[in-house]
């Protein structure tokens, strides 16, 4: 079988020993197959009662912690892992599996792959993932800016999982045409695209009421669950609802 980058994974049996780097498939993982999971990064926070070891951050993990865990399969993504680290991984041989969804659907493909990969069956939550967005938004439509760090400000861009999610909830990107998925605009140039709304997850940057909305004076702000904005697992099967209501409230 065959990643997101179109690399064949061969494994003499399915994994019984399977480490994540990517916070979002160790959820999946975690959720749909218990006991699975030997090691886990540091940002790998859901489901909350996850105890395995930890191997560091995702785009510096410890790969001496990796490997001590005995995998036979490494989870990566081609946007939060290193390619280095891949490669290192499999120079070791160690087989690495690398997602890289940048739409719904994509994502909705990719963990059906994955988890085909795993030997796991599709599992409730991705039904109902797909059954929770299948509606199109019938809603109004503003037009935004979506900060994900400051100092210095960078923005998403186009062909995003993120920037996908929220076009599917009415939000249009201002910077969606940009050829840089991850602009740096500067501050007078965000304020020059007059968005009518500012989206603000809180993560990466964990933006608040009191640190982001004020470089925007009298622009209307949402903030939304960085979470359920960029992860790609089971936190989908309620990210519709959520992120409706968060960015209404804006």
């Amino acid at each position: 079988m065959r990643d997101d980058l179109n690399t064949e994974v061969r494994l003499p049996a399915p994994p019984r020993r399977v480490v994540s780097l990517v916070p979002s498939l160790t959820e999946a993982v975690a959720v749909s197959a218990p006991g699975l999971l030997v090691a886990a990064t540091d940002y790998c926070t859901h489901p909350g009662d996850l105890d395995v070891p930890r191997v560091g951050g995702t785009r510096f993990p410890a790969l001496d912690g990796v490997l001590s865990a005995v995998p036979d399969l490494v989870l990566a993504n081609a946007e939060e892992n290193r390619r280095a680290d891949v490669e290192a991984l499999r120079a070791a041989g160690v087989p690495v599996w690398v997602t890289y969804p940048r739409t719904l659907p994509e994502a909705l493909a990719s963990l059906e792959r994955m988890l085909a990969r795993l030997d796991v069956p599709a599992p409730p939550w991705l039904s109902a993932a797909g059954a929770a967005w299948a509606r199109p938004w019938d809603g109004p439509v503003r037009r935004a800016v979506v900060p994900v760090w400051r100092r210095p400000w960078v923005v998403l861009g186009g062909d995003t999982f993120a920037g996908d999610l929220l076009r599917r909830l009415g939000v249009h990107n201002v910077y969606a045409d940009a050829a840089d998925r991850y602009p740096r605009p500067p501050l007078p140039e965000l304020l020059g695209r007059r968005p009518d709304l500012v989206v603000l997850p809180d993560e990466p940057y964990a933006f608040t009421a009191t640190d982001g909305p004020e470089a925007f004076p009298g622009v209307p702000y949402a903030l939304v669950s960085g979470r359920h904005l960029t992860w790609y697992g089971p936190s989908l099967a309620e990210a519709r609802t959520l992120l409706a209501t968060q960015l209404a409230a804006g």
